[in-house]
């Protein structure tokens, strides 16, 4: 079991195993069938009011996972979490988004919260 982060744009790979779109929005100028993602759990995003503060550089990483991880302590998320995380224990996911850098975005909080690589 993997779970990665790539940008939704790179080509899909063999070893991708379930592709998880983990935006809120579809990634621009990108088809359906090019991004051929498998799953689309809309509500493991980040509120719009968090998306805002973190991208308008209001705050720190740090404080964005903070808060970020206060959301998805919620019911609804939750249970899609555990969705994703039962994924991953079936074998390798990836984790799709459209930020220019992955490493600091929603997607690598949600690795490290699904124990990913």
């Amino acid at each position: 079991m993997s779970v990665r982060v790539r940008r939704v744009y790179e080509p899909p790979e063999a070893g991708d195993g379930v592709r998880v779109l983990v935006d809120r929005l579809w990634p621009r100028g990108l088809s359906k069938d090019a991004a051929r993602v498998d799953e689309w759990p809309k509500g493991l995003t980040p509120s719009t009011g968090l998306r805002r503060w973190y991208h308008a550089g209001e705050g720190s990483f740090a404080e964005f996972t903070e808060r970020y991880e206060a959301e998805l302590a919620a019911p609804e998320e939750t249970e899609l979490l555990d969705h994703v995380r039962e994924l991953a224990a079936a074998g390798d996911v990836t984790l799709l988004t459209a930020s220019k850098s992955p490493g600091e975005s929603h997607a690598a909080v949600l690795q490290r919260l699904l124990g990913g690589s």
